[in-house]
């Protein structure tokens, strides 16, 4: 069980990892350790019909296993440093463009040929939002679709599994300095190696406060962004999604001054649950094959808040936001807006006389009873802004699922090249607290697996 290097986690931070060694220097002997399952043995088995809420599995399909919380996604990757974490920060902006530009090029030679890269260079929509009150961020997106990413992921594992050592379903459950390296305890077996990069994901991230602490490692405390996430007919965004796909708006809101922004943009989509520490919230698919595609877009409306001393729990807060909603509604609650408008419940009835036809089943309730006013108030003010540079948004028929809570890890004191205090110990994705998306984890960890390839 020796290596030379241990990389916790499957996801794309480890993924690129780990085919970064293997082009880099393919006699280094490396280990994967990843808490899920392989891709093609992923599957949750909540179906909306027989199973409406989470079972408890002994690991969550979703969330963990090869391709990490991502496999499932729409398979966005934004190229760009506006949004989706500070990478830049670290290793310098023209250096994470390059390698998220790199990343774009491996998707594509493993199968996302043929998919289309959208830019809001030189759009028109720019300044239909800014007359409006709201910023369009700059970005240029690969979107893969749930399907073609899994096609993506599972092709990266077929290149992989030859050259490096897959442990799946052997989550890690500490990890301590021992001379020459690191070792890596899990239930029944442990792994050394001289090196070792922890990509534990978002799912990770009170396991990697755990490490942080009994390693004596620095972090500060991050953000939670909790919202919703709206379903509308295609047609109302279809001259945002059709040139840009993923339209990254921000709005600051006249009442707080809160930022509000869309994310995950997901035309002709479906709405979808996700689980995350056994809670259910929702999140949204999109398929490039259009035999899979809907009649409605969604996206998520989020708003990010940020915790003073002496509060330090951001994630326990949005945590408790999203158990409100599954003590009320058993899971995912749906309302349409008219309805949240006027302060009336939405029931079954007032749902299937809509003209909006959910692609999720959920509970149809009240989310004033679960989200934060403060919170709502600035949702519902986006909506009517959003309904300027897209008519039709403030709709009655709209329908907003709650809660979506983005979760943020701890962000982890790390230095240019990703290390951490201890030599050798690298974090990166998401579990580092700095990456927020698919391209910036994936960069990131590129950009490891070079250095540690030119320093051994």
């Amino acid at each position: 069980m020796k290596y030379d290097v241990l990389i916790i986690g499957a996801g794309p931070g480890g993924i690129f990892s780990a085919y970064e060694l293997t082009k880099k220097n393919p006699n280094l002997k490396i280990a994967v350790i990843e808490a899920g399952n392989s891709l093609d043995k992923r599957k949750c088995p909540i179906d909306g019909k027989k199973i409406k809420s989470c079972i408890n599995c002994k690991s969550c399909s979703i969330m963990n296993g090869f391709g990490g919380a991502g496999a499932f996604s729409d398979g966005k990757y934004n190229i760009t440093n506006q949004f989706g974490g500070t990478l830049y920060e670290y290793i310098g902006r023209e250096e994470a463009i390059s390698l998220m530009k790199y990343v774009d090029k491996i998707n594509l030679s493993f199968g996302g040929e043929g998919t289309k890269l959208y830019s809001t260079t030189n759009t028109h929509i720019k300044k239909l939002c800014l007359q409006s009150g709201l910023h369009l961020l700059d970005a240029s997106v690969r979107h893969l679709g749930t399907d073609i990413n899994y096609i993506v992921l599972q092709n990266l594992y077929n290149e992989l599994e030859k050259k490096v050592d897959f442990y799946f379903n052997t989550p890690a459950l500490s990890v301590e300095k021992i001379d020459g390296g690191y070792r890596v305890n899990t239930a029944d077996k442990s792994f050394e190696g001289t090196n070792c990069i922890i990509s534990a994901g978002r799912s990770g991230s009170k396991w990697m406060e755990s490490v942080c602490q009994d390693m004596d490692i620095p972090t500060k405390s991050n953000r939670v962004d909790i919202g919703v996430r709206v379903e509308l007919p295609a047609e109302i965004f279809a001259h945002l999604t059709d040139e840009l796909y993923e339209s990254k708006i921000v709005y600051r809101t006249e009442k707080y001054e809160d930022l509000v922004r869309t994310f995950c943009m997901n035309p002709r989509g479906i709405v979808v649950n996700e689980n995350t520490n056994g809670i259910t919230t929702v999140n949204g698919h999109s398929y490039e094959d259009p035999e899979k595609q809907t009649d409605n877009t969604n996206f998520a409306l989020l708003v990010a808040k940020h915790f003073s001393h002496p509060f330090k729990d951001s994630n326990g807060y949005g945590e408790s936001v999203a158990r409100l909603s599954n003590m009320l509604g058993g899971g995912v609650m749906v309302q349409r807006f008219g309805d949240l408008i006027r302060g009336k419940r939405s029931t079954p009835d007032r749902i299937e006389e809509g003209y909006v036809t959910p692609t999720l089943t959920a509970t149809p309730g009240d989310l004033s009873l679960v989200i934060p006013k403060r919170i709502l108030d600035g949702i519902i003010e986006m909506i009517y802004a959003l309904d300027k540079i897209a008519p039709g948004t403030a709709n009655d028929d709209t329908l907003l699922y709650g809660v979506e809570v983005k979760f943020y890890n701890m962000e982890v004191e790390i230095d240019e090249n990703l290390q951490t205090k201890h030599k050798g110990l690298f974090v990166i994705g998401d579990c580092s607290g700095i990456t927020h998306s698919l391209s910036h984890a994936s960069a990131s960890g590129v950009h490891v697996a070079r250095y540690i390839a030119e320093n051994m």
